[in-house]
């Protein structure tokens, strides 16, 4: 994975026009990902008729514009070419039909005991099936049996427009090409029966099918399989009388079809034993094969459709074990934070809790400051409120804007410049912590500002000898605008929620950049800051769990930062988070392996991480995906409580999550909307992220536009400090 070495600029070797054309890529690649996902969700529900499914059936109508021989006729139906004829089956000749499959579990047991009594049959296939079980079909073929369209969906074709019923006849074509190579000339209409059932709605229906070169087949003897009656009544109903022949109507799919594969396994020798055959419908009729042979480019259009709908079934399975996981991560991090949250807030908050003792001697604060000439004042001044002692050393790192000039004219004691060429932030620390005076360094950033028990609060932990840094309780300043508020939720809940969890699991993954403090003796056997990464302080904040130290988190330590307020910003800076915290992952992967306290990291801190912080954020978008599936194609009413019963889960875990903070629960109004809009931008980004990582493309640091807006509650005012710094003689 890249480092990152600059704050501003191109990447080594980049051109701008280059960059340009890469970065469309990268933003269009996530979306194709979602798309894609979606497109096949679509197929699956198209093939499983979620998706165009037509369920009504036409009640009986009038007969008077059905021609009489056809309502008298036998059950094959031929409109063809203008002709209005119809045919029966010769005497002792029985075509057995199956309709509705093929059945992954009851079409083979059909065809195994069709082969056992060397008997042919007609099975009319929808192509929703064929499609789903190809191989069926092939079988079918392969063994001598003919197979017939019974539409792809099985709607009532009588309510359908022709151009409906021509795409339900070549979806039903385009399936059993994909699946067997042919193309055939049966049809049997869904919902038929006997050809003295045709009426005035179903006749013209007839008379266009046979326009498009189908035979039509209904059936003049009905086992009604279908109501399980059982296996002595289904022969009974399949047998004709008299020795006549017959289209028997049975069904291989559609539930439990037991009863006809019992039935069958008697049926076909005792009616063999009385002169009987079975045979297909060309067969009986003494017609020419209902099959041809499909070649060219029609064939590989039949591979290519079975091919995308399996690709589609098997891409979905993937996807609901993906939403099973991704459920069981949610619920469980959820659960455990709440749990590990309650451990954590009553162990702080006892009256005789204490880290050790007090901590009062003076510390080091490092400003690292590029660009901030709107932040750095208020910056410093939160500092010089502090009622803790301090020293503030602020490092301009190549500052254009005058940063250093306004903190030099600012005149405040115990308040050092260092100016540096542009060299990155942890550069920036690092030339910090070079120059500080004291063993207990804190960091923030140039656009934070603290409130004055901030630092005190934040470096009491150092009382145990044991922690080797402390994470602050950072909160957004700027939280009056829809994308701040969204931004302050995720903050309190997303980030100080976890901080309480991973402080009582052991295993803290970031110092945040904003509040953190550090001892220097802790620092520096790992090297300070590094820049291999873009996420410095996850990588610090590692380093030091594999090298013994214990990282806590200090609540009451508040640090008011300033969040972005455009969607281009969040994304640069959260892009930057993704993708700096997978190469810290990366970076400390050998952790896994290691023995003593990098090795309970790596096999504690490091799962954690990587599935709360990378693998559960990429899977999360499948619950809005299958939302919005079970929304449009149902069951939308257990689809809209599933997510609600989600957002109530997250609701509870954000109203807790208030409360431990102390923070107006009006905020939380917005929540249902950040769950919709907010955490979809979050998704794409860290799609984008892996798509960087997993493709070897670097990313440039991206400075965020501030304002300089944010001021610490409780701190003194910044007129009330000019005041005060005009008695004081100014320290360089």
């Amino acid at each position: 994975m890249a480092a990152r070495t600059r704050r501003h600029g191109a990447a080594p070797g980049a051109r701008g026009g280059s960059r340009r054309r890469r970065l469309p890529l990268r933003l269009l690649l996530p979306v194709l990902v979602l798309v894609a996902m979606m497109a096949m969700l679509m197929l699956r529900g198209y093939v499983h008729s979620e998706i165009l499914a037509d369920h009504r059936i036409q009640p009986p109508a009038a007969t008077d514009k059905v021609p009489e021989k056809i309502l008298e006729g036998g059950p094959v139906i031929d409109t063809r070419a203008g002709r209005t004829e119809s045919m029966s089956v010769p005497d002792h000749e029985l075509v057995l039909t199956f309709d509705d499959g093929p059945d992954p579990t009851w079409t083979p047991k059909v065809l195994d005991v069709l082969k056992k009594h060397h008997a042919h049959a007609v099975f009319f296939v929808t192509g929703t099936m064929a499609s789903r079980y190809p191989d069926l079909v092939k079988r079918m073929v392969d063994e001598g049996h003919e197979v017939g369209l019974h539409t792809f969906n099985h709607p009532d074709l009588s309510y359908q427009s022709k151009s409906r019923i021509d795409w339900e006849l070549s979806q039903n074509q385009l399936a059993l090409t994909g699946a067997a190579g042919i193309r055939t000339s049966l049809f049997r209409p869904p919902y038929s029966s006997f050809a003295d059932a045709m009426d005035n709605k179903s006749w013209p229906v007839t008379e266009y099918i046979g326009s498009r070169g189908y035979l039509t087949v209904v059936n003049n003897t009905d086992s009604e399989d279908w109501k399980k009656p059982g296996v002595d009544e289904i022969i009974r109903r399949a047998t004709p009388h008299g020795g006549k022949g017959a289209i028997v109507l049975m069904h291989d799919s559609g539930g439990d079809r037991h009863q006809t594969v019992q039935a069958l396994d008697k049926f076909l020798p005792e009616l063999q034993q009385r002169g009987y055959q079975f045979d297909n419908l060309s067969e009986a009729l003494d017609l020419p094969s209902a099959h041809s042979e499909v070649t060219g480019a029609d064939l590989w259009k039949g591979k290519a459709w079975v091919f995308l709908v399996a690709a589609s079934d098997h891409i979905t399975d993937v996807l609901v074990v993906g939403l099973a996981v991704i459920g069981t991560l949610v619920i469980g991090r959820f659960g455990l934070m709440l749990l590990l949250s309650v451990v954590h807030a009553r162990r702080v908050r006892r009256r005789d809790f204490a880290w050790g003792p007090p901590v009062t001697e003076p510390v080091s604060v490092l400003v690292p400051a590029y660009n901030e000439a709107k932040c750095i004042e208020n910056t410093v001044r939160s500092l010089m409120s502090s009622d803790h002692p301090v020293e503030i050393i602020v490092v301009d790192d190549g500052s254009t804007d005058g940063t250093a000039r306004i903190v030099e004219a600012m005149g405040l004691p115990n308040v050092r410049v260092i100016r540096q060429l542009n060299a990155g932030k942890p550069a920036a620390l690092n030339r910090g912590l070079a120059n500080a005076s004291h063993d207990i360094v804190v960091m923030m950033d140039g656009d934070t500002v603290f409130e004055p028990s901030t630092v005190r609060e934040l470096v009491q932990p150092f009382g145990d000898p044991g922690v080797g840094a402390v994470a602050g309780n950072a909160k957004v300043g700027n939280r009056d605008s829809l994308i701040g508020a969204w931004q302050h939720i995720e903050y309190v809940m997303g980030f100080n929620l976890d901080r309480r969890m991973y402080d009582v699991l052991g295993c803290m993954p970031t110092i945040p950049g904003a509040v953190g403090a550090f001892r220097r003796t802790a620092l520096t056997p790992i090297g300070g800051m590094s820049d291999d990464t873009l996420a410095e302080d996850t990588d610090v904040t590692m380093a030091l769990h594999r090298d013994g130290w214990k990282v806590v988190y200090a609540e009451n330590a508040r640090a008011w930062t300033e969040a972005p307020e455009t969607v281009q910003q969040l994304w640069s800076q959260r892009y930057r988070w993704s993708y700096g915290t997978m190469q810290a992952i990366w970076k400390h992967r050998r952790a896994v392996v290691d023995r003593g306290p990098s090795g309970r990291f790596g096999r504690v801190g490091l799962p954690f991480v990587s599935l709360f912080m990378v693998l559960a954020p990429l899977l999360a978008p499948l619950i809005d995906i299958f939302l919005l599936y079970g929304i449009i194609f149902g069951p939308t009413e257990k689809t809209i409580g599933a997510w609600l019963g989600v957002l109530a889960l997250q609701a509870v875990c954000a109203a807790y999550a208030f409360r431990l903070d102390r923070e107006r629960m009006t905020h939380l109004i917005s929540l249902p909307l950040q769950q919709i809009l907010y955490r979809q931008l979050m998704y794409v980004v860290l799609l984008q992220s892996w798509i960087t990582a997993l493709t070897g493309g670097r990313l440039r640091w991206q400075k965020l536009r501030r304002t300089g807006v944010v001021e610490a509650p409780g701190g003194i005012p910044s007129q009330s400090l000019r005041v005060m710094n005009e008695k004081q003689e100014p320290v360089r």
